[in-house]
């Protein structure tokens, strides 16, 4: 099982637009634009709105150790004090700009950081880091936890930190804050996210067009470009493509036996590998919430309520949420996506995302019958990972399902 499989061909336009991406945001001097560093889950329709161009330190360190540069980067920041403890993003991003280099030649230096803490609390002090080696300013917004249903007045609380957000990074850009043109911005983010999750709802079929694996790489531009027509065009291109995998039955693994779910950061480092390795089983990750987490859905029935709509989207992220919710999600995920089990990845960087999943998994299994494989890792440091536990755990979770 898991013989040749068909490329998808819209990965080569992917490389392309993340290079101009890199390109541009390396030239950003030259051409009189503002750079602007900032978390991948902060409303980044505010920088994209005043002409600031965003790269993002997490996304850069993912490549990083796609490249298998993280223990390297993580080394240069341990070096300097850095606890092995901290998150191997923040690590990889401090030992990147410590060491003045990176695969794609270091980002270029801000003239922003904008930090929202709705993914974690490391990015709260990383950021600050940041603030004093290069000398920016910080915007900070605080997105308080979601226990339960949606607090309006947490809503209320981070709408006012957009409020002012947005005129301090209109200082920044030397551009007055212009309500008519963060709605046209907001709406082509809407409208991307909407592809996004059209694309990964075509691996509600049988065969899948594409594993979570392949969803991985093509996240990238949701993600750096939300918000920016590009990101549209590149979303109806790869809809299409998956849409014509669909209607000829081509399969991202053949003899598909298994659909799972993934849940955390992927692995980067072992991406190809662990595919291969569930495609021996003749399994197919058709959906994780790491891709899930960007293919939010927007309101925007008035102009006046856009910069509170942002406040509610960037508020009840998926890892801003409490258990429940998080296993409402799952579930959800197990229906829509005919999941035979999930795979959740302990994820010793990621805190946030990994604390709870025991006893998610625990529910799962318990409560709902659904199989559950928990496996230790970490995102990008590979000191972090034993291969050959984690494949045992692996063949003999597939052994059980085979066994159902």
């Amino acid at each position: 099982m898991g013989g040749p499989r068909i490329p998808i061909k819209t990965t080569d336009t992917l490389h392309k637009l993340m290079f101009k991406h890199y390109v541009e945001a390396k030239m950003a001097g030259q051409s009189g634009q503002k750079v602007a560093w900032v978390t991948s889950g902060a409303p980044v329709e505010l920088l994209r709105a005043a002409g600031i161009i965003p790269v993002y330190p997490e996304n850069h360190a993912a490549l990083c150790g796609a490249q298998r540069q993280g223990p390297h980067y993580c080394a240069v920041a341990e070096e300097r004090g850095f606890s092995m403890d901290l998150c191997s993003y923040a690590r990889t991003d401090l030992g990147c700009v410590f060491a003045g280099d990176s695969p794609i030649g270091g980002l270029p230096k801000p003239d922003l950081l904008l930090c929202c803490n709705n993914i974690c609390g490391t990015v709260t002090k990383w950021y600050e880091e940041l603030a004093r080696q290069f000398g920016a300013p910080l915007v900070y917004i605080d997105t308080p936890f979601q226990h339960g249903d949606v607090d309006e007045h947490a809503i209320a609380y981070v709408h006012a930190q957009i409020e002012a957000a947005v005129q301090t990074i209109g200082e920044v850009a030397g551009v007055p804050f212009a309500p008519e043109r963060l709605l046209e911005t907001v709406r082509l983010s809407a409208r991307a996210t909407a592809l996004w999750r059209e694309v990964l709802e075509q691996c509600a079929h049988r065969p899948s067009p594409m594993t979570s694996f392949d969803a991985f790489a093509h996240m990238a531009p949701i993600v750096t470009l939300r918000g920016a027509q590009e990101c549209i065009d590149y979303y109806e291109a790869l809809l299409t493509e998956i849409k014509q995998r669909v209607k000829d039955g081509v399969a991202a693994v053949l003899e598909e036996r298994y659909r799972l779910g993934w849940d955390n950061i992927p692995i980067w480092f072992k991406l190809g590998a662990l595919a291969k390795r569930f495609a021996q089983h003749g399994a197919c990750l058709v959906i994780a919430t790491y891709t899930d987490a960007w293919a939010m859905q927007m309101s925007l029935d008035t102009p006046d309520g856009v910069l509170r709509e942002l406040a509610r989207v960037y508020t009840t992220v998926y890892i801003n949420c409490g258990m429940r919710k998080r296993l409402s999600v799952l579930l959800g995920m197990v229906e829509k996506y005919s999941l035979d089990g999930i795979i959740l990845h302990s994820n010793r960087s990621c805190k946030a995302y990994s604390l709870g999943q025991y006893d998610i998994a625990r529910l799962l299994q318990e409560e709902h019958g659904v199989p559950c494989l928990i496996i230790e890792g970490d995102m990008n440091d590979s000191r972090a990972y034993a291969e050959e536990p984690v494949n045992n755990r692996i063949d003999a979770f597939m052994e059980q399902l085979a066994r159902r």
